[in-house]
């Protein structure tokens, strides 16, 4: 363990994290970047911070480690390994604007052989940990771009839509942003569990 880990009070485990006020915590609240910036109280304000929120999350739990460490896979049967969650939601970005626009964005990892392709593909090299990073970057600021042109969260889907009960149905961005939050918050629940059995660090 580095010399600015904190181990927490556990004789079970080799748990740890870097916040030296909650032991359940990341990090400190001032040094945690999803703390930064006023709290939204409009609709449209509360869905994008919530949003950005899971964003730096998935980043926080996937700092400081090597190709190897992120390519870990949780347990057998699963394919699960945070790198395979960095490119799992790069497409789901790219799926954001391809429901919403109807843009021509065909899928970054998965295809029609592998429809597992995200996940599957995440392997410990250095070059596939730079294109997820990439990729991922690149979407969310293409979502980002779109989305700061859109002020109405009642504006419908022009793309097929497979979200909700009807698949190719009609959404509203409101409806498409709360299944985005709702994806990164259920991964980021897995990838809380991913990060702690790669090096036992721990916290929300």
């Amino acid at each position: 363990m580095n010399s600015g880990e904190h181990q927490i009070d556990d004789p079970t485990a080799d748990r740890w994290t870097e916040s030296t006020i909650y032991p359940d915590m990341w990090v400190d609240p001032d040094d945690d970047p999803r703390e930064a910036g006023d709290r939204a109280v409009d609709e449209r304000g509360i869905l994008l911070d919530s949003l950005r929120h899971y964003r730096l999350t998935l980043e926080l739990k996937c700092a400081g480690l090597d190709a190897g460490q992120l390519a870990r896979r949780s347990v057998p049967p699963s394919t699960m390994s945070l790198l395979g969650l960095i490119r799992h939601m790069a497409e789901e970005e790219r799926h954001l604007r391809r429901v919403m626009t109807g843009e021509d964005a065909p899928k970054l990892y998965r295809t029609e052989d592998d429809r597992d392709g995200d996940w599957n593909g995440a392997v410990a090299d250095p070059a596939v940990v730079e294109d997820a990073w990439r990729q991922w970057r690149a979407e969310v600021a293409l979502t980002d771009r779109y989305l700061a042109g859109v002020t109405d969260l009642g504006t419908r889907n022009t793309g097929f839509s497979d979200l909700g009960p009807q698949p190719g149905g009609d959404e509203q961005l409101r409806d498409v942003l709360v299944a985005q939050i709702a994806e990164y918050a259920r991964h980021c629940g897995h990838a809380d569990l991913l990060r702690e059995r790669v090096d036992g660090r721990v916290g929300q």
